[in-house]
């Protein structure tokens, strides 16, 4: 089935490439095996659902497949203990008046209340800030909620970007989205958020290994095929699909080799890239394409990540069986 979204437009684009990337096909569940060090005989410390990109919206049994993710994802045989929430929430409040956002939102938060028993951590996604497009939300950026502080509101944290310590792991949230000054968005750590990120893991000192959260990817394969990238003659990749500063965090995770693992979706589609000791994966999208049918070749899904005590890490994508909405 065809998507019914597409990207707004390009932006300013750069190429890229990678010493090793790995594309991966979605027509079933996959694992990829441990990263860094193996783990072989390690105990584990923790199990994590990764869920991202659920666009969740009254329409479309939206609702419904949420709930039956997150049933499914704490109903495994051996369940998470924890869940990372990826970002794009909503389907939409970046182009939506504050009666559609509220709405959505209000989705969100009655499927997590009866659903989701576990603690969960929030990553904000673009389709979560409200009204950056303020001719479409019909906005004048004045507003209480205006921009990311709605989302933050509805997550119940105060910070956009934050650390914190579990199980021997160190956890980075990263806010990925920067204002375009318009009424669009990039893929860009602020100088301020940068500088946070440099001494967060300065102040590590390699104790600990590191899982760092975004939502859109730092270093992806996928955002090659997000979008027809070759048809200008060339490969191009916007600044909205990749991080725009990858080689600038790049080269600071070169200095802090207990970066293990760094987790995204946005693209809504499916990869692994390892580069310099660092492995980069891209999750998919619970609602694949936007709960009209998969996107590509990626069906709804989840990651499934156990960490171990020695820093290695497993990694799976699980589908969950959602049937589509006929139309």
């Amino acid at each position: 089935m065809p998507n019914r979204m597409t990207r707004r437009r390009l932006l300013a684009s750069a190429g890229l490439t990678t010493a090793a990337a790995t594309l991966i096909g979605c027509q079933g569940t996959w694992s990829s095996a441990k990263g860094q060090s193996g783990g072989t005989g390690a105990r584990r410390s923790l199990r994590l659902a990764h869920l991202t990109d659920v666009h969740v919206q009254p329409e479309k049994r939206a609702p419904e497949g949420f709930a039956a993710c997150l049933r499914h994802a704490q109903g495994l045989a051996d369940p998470p203990q924890l869940i990372l929430n990826g970002g794009d929430c909503i389907l939409d409040c970046f182009t939506t008046d504050a009666e559609r956002a509220r709405t959505q939102w209000e989705v969100w938060q009655r499927v997590l209340a009866a659903e989701c028993h576990l603690p969960v951590i929030h990553c904000l996604g673009n389709h979560d800030i409200w009204g950056w497009d303020k001719a479409s939300a019909r906005t004048t950026g004045d507003e209480e909620r205006f921009g990311k502080r709605w989302a933050l509101e509805e997550f119940g944290v105060e910070r956009h970007y934050r650390s914190f310590d579990r199980d021997g792991w160190h956890f980075i949230v990263l806010d990925s989205t920067s204002s375009d000054g318009g009424n669009y968005y990039f893929a860009r750590l602020d100088d301020e958020q940068f500088a946070w990120l440099e001494e967060d893991l300065a102040r590590l000192a390699g104790a600990r290994p590191v899982v760092v959260l975004s939502h859109i990817p730092i270093l992806s394969a996928a955002s090659f095929f997000d979008g027809e990238n070759e048809k200008p003659g060339d490969w191009v990749v916007p600044r909205a699909w990749m991080h725009i500063d990858a080689r600038r965090i790049k080269d600071l995770f070169l200095k802090h080799p207990n970066v293990r693992l760094c987790l995204s979706g946005h693209l809504h589609l499916v990869d692994r890239v390892e580069y310099c000791g660092v492995t980069y994966i891209c999750d998919g999208a619970v609602c694949a394409g936007w709960w009209d049918g998969p996107y590509q070749e990626c069906w709804p899904g989840y990651g499934v990540v156990d960490l171990y005590e020695d820093g290695s890490f497993s990694h799976e994508y699980v589908q969950f069986g959602w049937e589509f909405e006929q139309s």
